[in-house]
């Protein structure tokens, strides 16, 4: 081959070379698009404006039919047979420019105004001819269905709004897939001249553009005489309309997490319309009273989607933190995670259903739970004191569990707000000391749920972890369902004055000092959380789970739709019982809840998790004079009488080895750290003691000095030195007890 063939092949292969490369692959790289929320179906929740202030909706996969003939037919009627650029209009424009001695057009296809909005060049003779190639390297990648949403997305519409689908909201208020044949057309004729003619400026001129491109549509046989005829009637759209605002919250939660992006949810918009209807409602009840802010969730139970998600009630209603998602917020969780425990204890065999559990004073160094009603039952079965939601068992029960491993199924369970040590939380995890959100403890609840009724499969393919559930026994769920359907806190509001169509296994949850309250419940449909409170932490008096989060969970529960004919319900429209096979038969005792033991009188068969025969045997029953004999440690008896005058303390005759007292605080060989009051002095120490018989005289020593006698009520306030003690009391009939405890050096 000559040098220069070689040369012309060179020059002809770099000319292709550059045709080929001369297209970026992202034709609208770098361009800012607006946060855009839907629902399950598709509905527009709520969007969020780009990050240069433009309307500017993420490119749509589809193009309305009328808007796609409205636009060919408008801007580019041959654009189904060229191949990027068209001749005859470019000639045409062209002997149009130099009639009227000025530039009126520019002859360019839909493809070449594509290439035009990515570029952003001066418009020119030059940029009009790169336009021109580029536009026919275009047309080589992608479909006319492509070029056309390309353009449809990109093209502007007047002010701040970019692309179709933006413009249709804006203007009419709906999605494009619902727009009229005037509507079309308007938008069509729009993106010529935007900055001259739109619904704000020059609207006669508009009018007049619409109608003419309506005419030609009609004389082409796009359309009928009548919708022609509708279409020509149709006023122009006057102020522009605002965007849905369904999801306020969620929507921002997706502007934070993925800005620029659409976003389709879970959510079902009917659900949330109501939901949110209701919480708006409950919300303007509960600011009279200083209560701000309240927030929902609603979760299908057979898949784990989210299906009505209100971060804060009233959200137009501005008020400091009216913007706070409180559905994601950390807060404290008050006694809301005490299912999770029983249900743990209950799987690995710790506890039975109904198994006694103390509910007496108790002083865990420094750390001194209460129950809400300030008062004590003594011995309380577990179930009762879950529906109850008694703080002192709870403490023994996690005591007994151990946070760490207690810390580490939360974890499991879906908790992601608790990253600190089990050190950190201690026993008060169980009573508010740990902090979660109203997402992931409704979500706890909807997978014990789901794990009850075998719902993996669902879960694991919408991307959860249902799989990896800790909470897996279906006769320790069962349980723990069945007490949650009781809770009836008795010094608290009665609910079965609530008119609820449903069973619902629920708990509420108060956080120290009033300020969160919390309601979540759980059917084999629906999981609903309710969280109310102050954004900023104000506690309110008054302010609890039952009263303020509990009507509002009811009330949700009560408008979602019930799924008729669902195997998951028994007749009774409960969950149904286990099956043979998810449990054991086991002999319990009557009284006590435990394994029944030998000296055991009275027993049930129950059904049990598989683990329970790790359980104790009853430890309350003696035999006694040949009789079993149901008798608790002193401390409790003291206690469990005052609530129970059937419980007759039996008294034996021979009283060598019978202990008539125990020391309620502080437990033998504690470490007692005594605090200093403001004034500086030592306050000392309050030692609690229970005695069988109520009219008792008791005399306390401290080491091997005498300190002074009790009656009726045993507490004595002493304030030793620090080092290590004894305290020793004596009854009037010769009875003795010693308690070793050490004082903590530094007090104060």
């Amino acid at each position: 081959m000559k040098p220069l063939e070689k040369a012309g092949a060179a020059m002809i292969a770099a000319i292709v070379t550059c045709y080929i490369f001369c297209l970026p692959r992202d034709l609208f790289k770098g361009t800012g698009y607006s946060t855009v929320v839907s629902d399950r179906n598709g509905e527009l929740l709520g969007a969020r404006i780009s990050e240069d202030g433009q309307w500017r909706f993420p490119p749509s996969d589809s193009i309305p039919m009328k808007y796609k003939a409205a636009v060919m037919m408008f801007e580019d009627r041959w654009f189904p047979l060229h191949h990027g650029v068209n001749p005859v209009s470019i000639a045409k424009a062209a002997w149009r420019n130099i009639k009227a001695g000025r530039i009126t057009g520019g002859g360019s296809t839909i493809t070449m105004q594509v290439i035009r909005m990515s570029r952003r060049k001066e418009r020119n003779l030059l940029q009009k001819c790169i336009e021109a190639v580029l536009a026919t390297r275009l047309e080589l990648r992608c479909s006319k269905d492509e070029i056309l949403r390309l353009y449809a997305s990109h093209a502007p519409f007047g002010g701040n709004v970019v692309g179709l689908e933006a413009a249709s909201w804006r203007y009419f208020g709906r999605p494009p897939e619902e727009m009229t044949w005037g509507e079309a057309a308007t938008l069509a004729v729009l993106p010529n001249s935007p900055s001259d003619v739109h619904p704000g400026r020059n609207r006669e001129r508009l009018l007049a553009k619409r109608n003419r491109l309506l005419e030609s549509l009609f004389a082409r046989g796009c359309m009928d005489e009548t919708d022609y005829a509708l279409a020509c009637d149709e006023p122009l759209p006057a102020e522009p309309y605002s965007l849905p605002r369904e999801a306020v919250h969620l929507t921002g939660h997706y502007c934070q997490a993925n800005p620029g992006e659409r976003i389709r949810t879970s959510v079902d918009i009917h659900i949330q319309r109501q939901v949110q209807a209701v919480a708006d409602r409950w919300n303007d009840e509960f600011s009279l009273t200083g209560v701000s802010d309240l927030a929902a969730v609603v979760i299908d139970v057979r898949t784990g989607e989210v299906l009505a998600y209100v971060g804060n009630a009233n959200p137009d209603r501005k008020r400091p933190g009216s913007d706070v998602d409180i559905v994601r917020a950390r807060r404290s969780t008050g006694s809301i995670l005490k299912p999770v425990l029983y249900c743990s204890l209950l799987q690995e065999g710790e506890i039975l259903p109904r198994t006694l559990l103390p509910d007496i004073p108790v002083n865990l160094n420094g750390f001194s739970p209460q129950n809400f009603n300030r008062q004590f039952a003594g011995a309380v079965p577990a179930s009762e004191a879950l529906a109850r939601s008694l703080n002192v068992p709870s403490v023994h029960m996690l005591r007994r569990f151990g946070v760490p491993k207690f810390l580490d199924i939360l974890r499991r369970c879906g908790m992601t707000t608790l990253d600190r040590s089990a050190s950190h939380y201690g026993l008060s995890l169980i009573l508010g000391g740990g902090e979660g959100n109203l997402l992931d403890i409704t979500g706890v609840y909807a997978k014990m749920a789901a794990s009850y009724m075998d719902t993996d499969t669902s879960w694991t393919r919408k991307g959860d972890r249902l799989h990896g559930f800790p909470l897996k026994d279906k006769c320790a769920l069962w349980w723990t369902l069945d007490a949650l359907k009781e809770v009836n806190r008795p010094d608290e509001i009665d609910w079965h004055l609530i008119n609820s169509v449903k069973k619902v296994a629920w708990k509420t949850g108060t956080s120290y000092g009033f300020r969160d309250a919390w309601a979540v419940g759980v059917t084999a449909d629906y999981a609903v959380g309710v969280w109310a409170g102050n954004a900023g932490g104000e506690g309110v008096p008054g302010l609890t789970g039952a009263r303020t989060a509990g009507p509002v969970m009811f009330d949700i529960f009560n408008l979602l739709p019930v799924k008729e004919g669902d195997s998951a319900y028994s007749r009774s429209g409960w969950f149904k019982e286990p099956v043979p096979g998810d449990y054991i038969l086991a002999e319990v005792c009557h009284e006590s809840g435990f394994l029944k033991g030998v000296d055991c009188e009275h027993a049930d068969t129950v059904m049990l998790p598989r683990k329970a025969v790790r359980s104790d045997a009853c430890p309350y029953h003696k035999t006694i004079d040949g009789v079993g004999t149901f008798v608790l440690p002193p401390s409790m008896e003291w206690y469990y009488r005052q609530h129970h005058p059937e419980y007759a303390p039996y008294i034996p005759a021979d009283r060598s080895e019978y202990s008539p007292m125990e020391f309620i605080y502080p437990e033998a060989g504690a470490v007692i750290y005594i605090p200093r009051l403001l004034d500086g002095s030592v306050a000392g120490i309050t030692f609690n003691l229970a005695h069988r018989l109520q009219d008792a005289v008791v005399f306390w020593h401290l080491d091997d000095d005498y300190v002074g006698s009790t009656q009726f009520i045993h507490q004595m306030r002493l304030k030793p030195e620090p080092g290590r003690h004894t305290v020793t009391v004596v009854d009037e009939s010769g009875n003795s007890l010693s308690v070793a405890f050490k004082v903590a050096p530094g007090n104060g």
